[in-house]
């Protein structure tokens, strides 16, 4: 079974991808999550 985010997470993190500059890849990494977790 695989792991739902809330819609405020992904929010934070696609904020996080534009803020940085980082991929979406990179910043899944530190999050901890796969980069497949965010999207949907």
């Amino acid at each position: 079974m695989s792991k739902r985010y809330t819609p405020e997470f992904k929010r934070d993190a696609v904020e996080l991808v534009r803020s940085s500059g980082r991929t979406p890849t990179e910043v899944a990494r530190e999050l901890g999550v796969s980069p497949e977790g965010l999207r949907g």
